[in-house]
């Protein structure tokens, strides 16, 4: 399993120090990954400064003034680099049971008919 955040790498210095975190976890601050896979979006000045309001500050994150976040994605992707199946949300809070991550894993692992 791999993750990618939108944070600069040396933020993400912090989660290593999490006992088997069990996947490995890399930066895309600059929304390259997220941009190439279709998920990338672009805050608006007043979703910036909401936010701010919230002691988030996207540049100092990121390392960069370009205002995308991901949508929270996941997606199952084949060895060759094939992407198998994918969901995606803009609401983070609502993530995929892990039945469903399973049932779409054995759909893709199963032998054409």
């Amino acid at each position: 399993m791999v993750a990618f955040s939108a944070d600069q790498p040396s933020r993400l210095v912090e989660s290593l120090d999490v006992k088997d975190l069990g996947y490995a976890l890399y930066s895309d601050a600059r929304m390259e990954a997220a941009r190439a896979m279709g998920i990338a979006y672009r805050l608006d000045d007043a979703g910036v400064a909401r936010y701010r309001r919230l002691g988030i500050d996207l540049e100092e994150a990121s390392g960069e003034m370009h205002h995308e976040l991901p949508v929270p994605s996941v997606f199952l992707v084949e060895k060759g680099g094939r992407i198998l199946w994918v969901y995606s949300n803009p609401d983070y809070k609502i993530r995929p049971k892990n039945e469903r991550l399973l049932e779409a894993a054995r759909a893709a692992m199963a032998p054409a008919p």
